[in-house]
């Protein structure tokens, strides 16, 4: 009865950390990378019909 009763808290404490972790990173950097390179795919596909 002992040991399920560690393995939740220690999921639990797990757990918070873990969502802490995540709402400190940011995803900026990534999604305005993300962003330019459709910015020119799309240039580059308008480019090519008028072509």
């Amino acid at each position: 009865m002992l040991i399920p009763v560690v393995a939740a808290v220690v999921a639990s404490l797990w757990g918070s950390w873990a969502n802490r972790t995540r709402r400190a990173r940011s995803d900026g950097p990534e999604l305005d990378g993300y962003a330019r390179f459709r910015e020119a795919m799309e240039k580059s596909r308008t480019g090519a019909r008028g072509a």
